[in-house]
């Protein structure tokens, strides 16, 4: 169970938590909190301690004298950056006592994190519904839109989460790719691969790396089943795949980095197969990716529940 905060979420924000170490050069949890965060002014960390404004686990204030070691860890409110407003707007598909499932528009972040704060699905809820207890119950990257659940209410949380945890949700998702050089309608395969494809392979994290990392000595951990949905030309004028993705495992990145690896890397992606520099967001070519489906038993009816995107994807194939 994640550790409990003991400050409230404000203006649908909740607070951050650091580790804070028990030894080290350090004599205060001031000190450490200089150095750590040495990109920021000193003086305006130390005004936040004699606020009060870092707490300790139990609520209670650490000021600038507190000894390293006398709290695990401390919990403060990030200061709220100024953020380039996502100007589309996440459509709310269901709504309930127990669960709030929206279609995430591209270019908005599920979770507060890096340069976005406030400018995310989770924040913008919250505000939205007047719901604190609000909380993801997977997540989309910022670049891909479709079908976002959350669950409403700590009471029935659990139940819901164990859907993931025993991978007893079903997740399509749709891509659309280049046309791969020599693409045959009638007898389709994806780098030797006849479609529909079962790709495997093992994906890592690691610390410090903006993306996966891809071992083929070791056994497989991730798995999405590829079939195509059709080929052809997009409203631009590209030349188009169209696939329905099938994930069986949930890695990071894993869809990317399968089509990535069939030849078929999705059209507007910026890491895979290759990590492009970092530029402006490109509303006239968001990544391909789309979230179309969740379904899965409902813990708590028993009943079979589907929620499906609303959103098309822009480079799809025109009838």
């Amino acid at each position: 169970m994640p550790m409990p905060s003991p400050l409230p979420v404000r203006n649908g924000v909740g607070a951050t938590r650091l580790r804070i170490p028990t030894a080290g050069p350090w004599t205060t949890v001031a000190e450490f909190m200089v150095a750590t965060f040495s990109h920021l002014d000193a003086g305006d960390l130390h005004r936040r301690f004699d606020r009060g404004e870092i707490v300790g686990s139990d609520g209670r204030p650490i000021d600038r004298s507190t000894p390293l070691g006398a709290d695990p860890f401390v919990w403060y409110y990030r200061d709220l950056p100024a953020e380039t407003p996502v100007s589309s707007q996440e459509e709310i598909l269901h709504i309930d006592d127990d669960l709030v499932v929206i279609d995430k528009p591209h270019f908005l972040s599920t979770t507060p994190g890096g340069r976005y704060l406030k400018e995310t699905a989770l924040v913008r809820l919250r505000t939205r519904l007047d719901n604190p207890d609000l909380v993801p119950m997977h997540r989309l990257d910022r670049a891909t839109a479709g079908v976002l659940m959350f669950s409403a209410r700590r009471a029935t949380r659990g139940a819901y989460q164990s859907l993931f945890e025993q991978r007893r949700v079903t997740k399509v998702y749709e891509a659309v790719s280049a046309l791969p050089p020599g693409w045959d309608a009638d007898a389709p395969s994806l780098a030797g691969h006849s479609v529909p494809v079962t790709y495997r392979n093992h994906i890592a994290s690691r610390s410090g790396v903006l993306r996966v990392v891809i071992d083929d000595a070791l056994a497989p951990n991730s798995e999405t089943v590829i079939e195509v949905r059709g080929s052809g030309i997009s409203a631009s004028g590209r030349a188009v795949l169209h696939t329905l993705l099938r994930p069986h495992t949930g890695r990071r990145h894993q869809l990317r980095v399968h089509l990535a690896a069939l030849g078929i890397g999705i059209l507007g992606d910026t890491w895979y197969p290759d990590l492009l520099a970092e530029a402006p967001d490109d509303h006239s070519l968001p990544m391909q990716l789309l979230a179309r489906e969740l379904q899965f038993a409902d813990p708590l009816s028993g009943l079979p529940r589907t929620f499906i995107t609303r959103r098309t994807l822009l480079e799809a194939p025109v009838a």
